[in-house]
């Protein structure tokens, strides 16, 4: 048995509140205060529940929040309050969103997302029976009452949720519905039968051109010792180590893809047996996913098949360019199997230039507007290729805006990746702090450095906004998009 909690604000608010015992709801030598900062850390928790539906926008990983969480952390506030003269507001904002529903997090920007959404919610605010939740006009914590005062105000709510009252934009409603869609169709492909119908193209014809297509448009792996000789290492170009290393990870790459496929054309044929391997790229090619044992030893990508196979070749091209005509003026960040060690490259270029010690060098970040450079940057390095979620980039202004809507991606610009010492560095206001993520998923399997492999860095970029805006917004950086 399973208890899934509710779906939609409304019933999450009124099906909590149905398992509120009254003679607890009533034991308080505080009842005002204790009565709102309850309504709050209730729609708080019906808030973090929801945010999953809306995937990475809400939570970078679905966490699995539930009833204990709430029950401890309202216990905690009716304790603090009774035994305290005075709001214990920090205490109670630490308990909650650090110790009780932060103890289950496991990722910085999540638990960054959750203590920022939770100081609207425990405030001083919220005791003005005028007091508003941020976002919308409609959801407020009503006055001191009995239980079902607050279970009749829950009644009252909205049916259908407004992605701005979770503190997002409302083109979070586009993104919730295409991951409905996607889960639907992904549910349906895996139904069809595997045969074909009257004059259609059999599985194995569609899979045999597919393969001939594949193979005469990947090119043959690159040769590393010519291009280790061209690029040798250099104790004043760290850059041409990371080249270097970018051939032999896409060389593993070309060679498990062209190989396999190969071996499934014969086996198709019945020259070679079909292994498991073998028969999972042919299901692959055939539902148009990427197979499993190439993913294996590729970078991470969301796209399906044909874009990916596009976006393999485009990199490709961006590394043979790179061997024939030399390092490029203005760096495809997203062009990098591991996109880490271009950045460290940078940073250990400068170090040893400069003789100062790597680990007191960070990145300074100015965004080019409207202008591609045609010559290497004196320091740190150019790059292209990004693309901003959950707002854009106002070119004329200079800073982070609203998304316009029914748009869900914007590019950015060329951004300069200046390098410069921690301690010259001051971003204390007027900056968000945004991540910079591989894919669109944003998650991934946690690394040796504690950090996600699906995480990149940090940038900041100017916004006129509170940076607690953007981050309610899920906002990030993208090096590639899912289609």
């Amino acid at each position: 048995m399973t208890n899934e909690p509710p779906k939609g604000l409304k019933a999450n608010l009124r099906n909590t509140y149905l398992s509120i015992d009254n003679g607890w709801f009533e034991d308080s030598n505080k009842p005002t205060i204790f009565k709102k900062l309850l309504f709050g850390l209730t729609f708080f928790h019906a808030i973090i529940q929801e945010r999953r539906k809306f995937g990475p926008l809400g939570w970078n990983i679905p966490y699995e929040f539930n009833d204990t969480d709430y029950r401890i952390s309202m216990r905690q506030l009716q304790m603090f309050l009774n035994d305290y003269d005075e709001t214990q507001w920090e205490a109670i904002k630490y308990l909650a969103g650090q110790c009780n529903y932060g103890g289950r997090v496991t990722d910085d920007h999540d638990r960054t997302t959750l203590t920022t959404l939770l100081q609207d919610y425990f405030a001083p605010e919220i005791l003005d029976d005028a007091y508003r939740f941020k976002g919308t006009d409609e959801y407020y914590a009503p006055g001191e009452g009995d239980l079902q005062s607050y279970i009749d105000h829950c009644y009252s709510l909205p049916v259908h949720d407004d992605p701005q009252v979770f503190g997002l934009h409302r083109n979070a409603e586009i993104t919730f519905a295409l991951n409905e869609t996607g889960q639907l169709l992904s549910t349906v492909l895996s139904l069809q039968p595997a045969t074909a119908a009257g004059g259609a193209k059999s599985p194995e014809e569609i899979a045999d051109e597919l393969a001939a297509d594949m193979l005469a448009k990947v090119p043959e792996a690159f040769d590393v010792e010519a291009a280790a000789e061209k690029y040798p290492v250099l104790y004043e170009e760290s850059m041409n180590t990371v080249f270097v290393q970018e051939l032999v990870r896409f060389n593993g790459l070309i060679n498990t893809l062209r190989s396999s496929l190969v071996q499934l054309r014969k086996a198709m044929k019945g020259l070679v047996v079909m292994s498991a391997d073998l028969e999972q790229v042919f299901k692959s090619l055939t539902d148009g996913k990427v197979p499993a044992l190439w993913a294996g030893v590729a970078y991470p990508s969301l796209k399906p098949l044909g874009s990916w196979v596009v976006d393999l070749i485009a990199r490709l091209k961006f590394l043979q360019t790179w061997l024939d005509e030399g390092p490029p003026a203005c760096y495809w960040i997203s062009g990098f199997f591991f996109t880490q060690s271009f950045l460290t490259g940078t940073l250990q270029n400068f170090a040893r230039r400069q003789l100062i010690p790597i680990d007191m060098l960070t990145f300074d970040f100015q965004l080019m507007t409207d202008v591609h450079p045609t010559t290497p940057a004196d320091d740190g390095c150019y790059i292209h290729g990004l693309f901003i979620e959950g707002c854009r980039w106002d070119a004329s202004n200079t800073t982070l805006a609203e998304s316009e809507p029914k748009v869900l991606f914007s590019a950015m610009p060329v951004i300069w990746l200046k390098v410069a010492e921690s301690s010259t560095l001051s971003r204390e206001t007027g900056f968000y702090q945004s991540p910079v993520y591989r894919t669109a998923e944003r998650r991934g399997t946690l690394s040796t450095t504690g950090h996600s492999t699906n995480f990149v860095m940090e940038m900041f970029l100017p916004t006129t906004l509170p940076a607690n805006h953007w981050v309610k917004r899920g906002v990030a950086l993208l090096c590639a998009l899912s289609d």
